[in-house]
């Protein structure tokens, strides 16, 4: 199986501005796309392999199955966010964006992509914060770089592949 990875940065956020808002990471993993999606849609694996090492724990029994789903995460420094779904393919694809509680997503969305390729599954994470406009927040976006996901799909996979 191949452990090439790939990383890019796109999306720029108006014709007066160069900053890039979304950023991707790519590689395949030496294991089928529904044992992948487990992990990723129920958030209560996620922190076993998050490369951003932000999230701190989730709840038991939230794994997800639809667009409108909402789950919650603790993060490390205590905050709890709700990340409402709104991209889900089971098995293929899952998209949320964060939010605080009770309130509406704060401009983030978080996706991941799978697609069975040879022996195993492609698997692509992107971080798009083109919506994101809380000042508060900007240093903490921009710090999220590819190699920060491709550090989860990195984990994810040796986590998989034992």
């Amino acid at each position: 199986m191949s452990d090439t990875s790939e990383s890019s940065q796109g999306g720029r956020t108006s014709s007066d501005s160069t900053e890039i808002r979304v950023v991707q990471a790519s590689r395949v993993i030496a294991a089928p796309a529904d044992v992948i999606f487990e992990q990723i849609a129920d958030p209560s694996r996620q922190p076993a392999w998050d490369g951003n090492d932000n999230l701190g724990e989730a709840p038991e029994g939230q794994r997800v199955r639809a667009v409108g789903d909402v789950f919650s995460m603790t993060l490390n420094k205590g905050a709890v966010r709700e990340n409402h779904v709104v991209e889900f393919e089971e098995g293929r694809r899952i998209a949320w964006k964060p939010a605080e509680q009770g309130t509406p997503p704060i401009g983030q969305l978080w996706r991941w992509e799978l697609e069975p390729e040879g022996a195993g599954t492609r698997v692509t994470h992107t971080y798009d914060w083109s919506e994101l406009h809380d000042e508060k927040r900007l240093a903490r976006a921009r710090s999220t770089q590819a190699e920060n996901l491709l550090a989860s799909i990195d984990r994810l996979a040796e986590l998989l592949q034992g």
